[in-house]
């Protein structure tokens, strides 16, 4: 959740996230902050670089959990917590991480240690996962699925 309020404090984003505005602010922001705007050895340019890493890791993790994207990818997400059972999983913070048998891995934000104790010791974990976390948490996809070479 930090991490959320960090990138939209960033760019600015009071409530929902538009992709449209978001697109806009990620432009200035770029324009502003191109470490190519300053001369070698400035002291702004090592800043600009991190800023410009931050505002392009800020940018395409606003995209991932914005409405409309996950409106696009409602299908997909809905098959595979439907249709594919849970390979593995991890819990650090507030950010559970799944990844299921299709190879596709999903990140849910604000999960308690406590809701992630209770999945891990459910006899049914997928079970218990469908009906307390996978539709109550905000979540995006992390990772693409693996390819076959």
């Amino acid at each position: 959740m930090k991490r959320i309020n960090e990138y939209k404090k960033l760019f600015s984003v009071e409530k929902d996230i538009e992709l449209k505005a978001l697109k806009t602010t990620y432009r200035n922001l770029v324009k502003e902050w191109h470490p190519d705007k300053f001369q070698e050895g400035d002291a702004l340019r090592e800043e600009a670089e991190l800023k410009s890493r931050q505002i392009i890791d800020g940018y395409h993790f606003l995209v991932s959990i914005a409405p409309e994207t996950k409106a696009a990818n409602l299908e997909e997400y809905n098959a595979t917590i439907s249709e594919s059972g849970i390979a593995d999983f991890q819990h650090k913070g507030l950010l559970l991480e799944i990844t299921f048998l299709n190879g596709s891995t999903y990140e849910y934000f604000g999960v308690p240690k406590s809701v992630f104790v209770k999945m891990i010791n459910s006899d049914k974990q997928m079970r218990f996962a469908k009906r307390n976390i996978f539709t109550s948490y905000l979540y995006r996809k992390s990772k693409k699925e693996l390819q076959e070479a």
